[in-house]
This record gives C-alpha cells, sequence and structure tokens, in this order.
C-alpha cells in the first residue's frame, strides 16, 4: 500500500452540487459559498458550467457568479464547458481549468448526450485544443466507471478505452466518477488501474458518489494505490438524475475527517468547512447532508 501523506480536494459543491436543484439558488448565495469554501482551505472549487440554461437553468448565473466572486491566490477555479460554444462563454469569465466529459458506458452516453463515447470524445477535440492555446488547463470527468443505470457493472476495459480517448485528444487529468454510486472497493481499484494505464496517479482523482455508503470506503481503496486527488461535495450536495435515491457525492466534511483520522494533510480547517456546509444546507432549507457535520454541529450544541 502506497497511502499519500497529503491530499488534495476539489470541492464541486456549487456546481455538481447545486445544478439538480429545483428551486433558483440566487448567485450571491453560490457566490458566498465559494468564499466560505476557499477560506476553509479548499485549493480547488468547481464553480459552475456553461451550458444551455433550457437544460440546467440552475446554472444560467454563471458569468455573474464567477464575475462576483473574490479570488483567492493558490485557488484553482474550474468550470464545465460542454462544447466550444460553452467554452467561448467560459474564456471571458477567466476560468484556471475547464471540465469535459465523457462516459465508460455507450448506453449513458446516447441518454444523456445522444452519441457514442467515441464521438463525444471528438466533439471535445477543438475544446481541448482551444483551452491548451490559451494556457488553460483541461480536465476530464469520466462518468460511469464502475456502474450504469442503463448497462449494469462497467467492465474496466471500458474505463482503459475512454482515459485512451481521452489522453489523445490531450486532457491532463481526469477524473475516475463513480456516478450512481454502486462501486464497491475493488471494483473501484480496477477502474484506476485501467486509467493508471493512460494517466500518471499524480494525473487521476476519485469522484464517488454515496448512494449506497460506500464512497469512504472506494476513497480508502483509492488511497491504497496510491490516489492523492479526490473531489466531494460540502454538506453532501447534489444527486443524479439517472439513479433513483441517489444521495449525490460524497460529503467533503466527512472526507476531511478520514483524512484527517488518518494522519493524512488536507491543509482545510474543519470547522470552518462545517460552517460553510451549514450556511448551504440552511440556504436550501433542509438537513445538513455530512454525517461528520451534523455530528459535530451536535457536539457544539451541548458544549
Amino acid at each position: 500500500m502506497n497511502i499519500p501523506s497529503k491530499v488534495r480536494l476539489i470541492d464541486v459543491g456549487p456546481r455538481d452540487g447545486l445544478q439538480n436543484e429545483k428551486q433558483p439558488v440566487p448567485a450571491a448565495v453560490k457566490i458566498e459559498l465559494v468564499h466560505r469554501l476557499q477560506a476553509a482551505g479548499l485549493k480547488e472549487i468547481e464553480v459552475t458550467s456553461y451550458v444551455s440554461p433550457k437544460w440546467v437553468p440552475q446554472m444560467a448565473d454563471n458569468h455573474e457568479v464567477m464575475a462576483g466572486m473574490t479570488r483567492q491566490a493558490g485557488v484553482r477555479y474550474s468550470v464545465l464547458t460542454p462544447n466550444l460554444k460553452g467554452y467561448e462563454a467560459a474564456v471571458a469569465d477567466r476560468p484556471d481549468e475547464i471540465v469535459v466529459f465523457g462516459a465508460a458506458s455507450e448506453a449513458f452516453s446516447q441518454k444523456n448526450i445522444n452519441c457514442s463515447i467515441a464521438e463525444s470524445i471528438e466533439r471535445f477535440a477543438p475544446v481541448v485544443a482551444a483551452a491548451k492555446a490559451a494556457g488553460i488547463a483541461v480536465r476530464g470527468a469520466m462518468s460511469c466507471t464502475v456502474g450504469c443505470p442503463y448497462e449494469g457493472e462497467i467492465a474496466p476495459s471500458r474505463v482503459e478505452y475512454l482515459a485512451g480517448l481521452m489522453k489523445g485528444i490531450g486532457v491532463e487529468r481526469v477524473d475516475v466518477a463513480d456516478t450512481i454510486g454502486v462501486g464497491t472497493p475493488r471494483k473501484v481499484q480496477a477502474a484506476f488501474e485501467a486509467t493508471l494505464r493512460h494517466f500518471g496517479v499524480d494525473q487521476v482523482s476519485g469522484h464517488f458518489h454515496d448512494t449506497y455508503g460506500q464512497a469512504l470506503s472506494n476513497t480508502l481503496a483509492a488511497l491504497e494505490l496510491g490516489v492523492w486527488n479526490f473531489q466531494s461535495s460540502v454538506s453532501g450536495l447534489g444527486g443524479c438524475p439517472y439513479a433513483k435515491g441517489a444521495t449525490g457525492n460524497v460529503a467533503t466534511e466527512d472526507v476531511v475527517f478520514l483524512l484527517h483520522g488518518m494522519g493524512i494533510e488536507t491543509g482545510i480547517d474543519l470547522d470552518r468547512l462545517v460552517d460553510a456546509g451549514q450556511y448551504i444546507s440552511e440556504q436550501l432549507g433542509r438537513a445538513n447532508g455530512s454525517r461528520v457535520a451534523r455530528a459535530l454541529l451536535a457536539k457544539r450544541a451541548s458544549a
């Protein structure tokens, strides 16, 4: 086992966490969430996406959010760009990194974006080229790497195929995502091993949903392979429209508690992170989705 001594977390709450909210979340609230996350020590934040407001109305305020943020030195702000039009809209807002995406499942690719995996990556090639020419970093999100709502279990060979396509168009690093949260440790390790045939361990990150309560186990499984980049969502924000009962991304607070308990450095202040999660939970009018946050808040209340 090659467990790292430090881990970098990317909080995807402002984008992946809030995009499925039914009620509009004011831009001012999203900006405040970003500010609270960076104040807690997060060095990477996925802020918004440049998709058609017809499909994702929650992200229609992308320009307002990006313009309203007070950027902190040393923090990387990333945005999702589904196509060249989205990329061109994003460039005006000076993101540090753009995110393109592809699925390891043909059925998911067809249902989600109406094209094959190969076609989806081909569409992203000019986006990646434009970003790299402009000096903007490029990350590739690989969804359904262990399971798909339509195909069921996904073979590691499919993950390897997708990782190879991403590498081929110039993507610099990739997320190995368990989009519907059905992964278990050995399956997750197999997905990473397939990805590592194309990318170095410094260029891969884990993105786990907690639908079946496996996200922390899967985080540990990835740590055992030396993976030290992970994505999570403050207060466990988010869900997956393709997975009934999906609880969303693993909560950043829960991951930080696990890592600190293992003596792994994150640079994150857990108390301030809990405050950030509680802030957004209250704004959304719902219970905090992080077990660690709920436990620490109860402890504070009884002190």
